[in-house]
């Protein structure tokens, strides 16, 4: 199954001031999520951010934050090492749309009623990032995937304090069924052609 842009969101976890400078491989990790970021902006990619005990850890990076806030999303602090667990699962999903029958359409015959519209199931593949990939990135994943949500993990803009731990999530979240990406992978599946308008431009952040 290959990555379809107008059926993603894209995840951003805690890219913080005071955590990103012990993390392994830092700048390589910080300059992918900046793609990933301008990527999604380019093909009108929902994104959104997390923030973890902000007083503690600081705020995202100014260059992450404002490219979630450039591309119209939202960042949540929170506690929970899961952003599901504070509320990031009602972010990805639109509330339930009740089915409009108008003001007597109760009382009518089942024959003579409007079909009911579908529901709005919103996007359901969520593009992940990352820090520290086994801890916050991994249990917001898994937690995801138990929401029956699609989860692909960007490998190259996600890391930990430590190489073992990096690797060791990406062996669990593949095992639960995750799949796993690089920044390159999102942009030419999110494209598909060399002939999409934006082609050009995506091709400019990977290179």
């Amino acid at each position: 199954m290959l990555l379809d842009a107008d059926d993603c969101q894209l995840v951003l976890i805690d890219y913080q001031t005071r955590l990103m400078p012990v993390i392994f491989e830092n700048e390589i990790v910080i300059a992918n999520a900046m793609r990933l970021a301008r990527m999604a902006r380019l093909m009108d990619v929902p994104i959104w951010g997390t923030a973890q005990n902000p007083d503690k850890l600081g705020q995202n990076l100014p260059e992450i934050q404002a490219a979630i806030d450039s591309a119209g999303g939202k960042t949540m602090a929170k506690m929970n090492f899961s952003a599901a667990s504070d509320g990031l699962i009602e972010w990805l999903r639109p509330p339930v749309r009740k089915p409009s029958q108008g003001g007597n359409a109760r009382s009518l015959p089942k024959h003579l009623q409007k079909p009911a519209e579908p529901e709005d199931e919103g996007r359901s593949m969520i593009v992940m990032a990352g820090c520290e990939a086994h801890v916050c990135l991994l249990q917001t994943a898994l937690e995801l995937l138990e929401e029956e949500f699609d989860v692909w993990v960007v490998t190259d803009a996600c890391s930990s304090r430590s190489e073992r731990n990096r690797d060791a999530a990406f062996d669990r979240l593949a095992g639960n069924g995750a799949e796993l990406v690089t920044t390159e992978m999102v942009a030419f599946e999110w494209a598909r052609t060399c002939e999409h308008p934006a082609f050009k431009e995506l091709l400019s952040l990977v290179k």
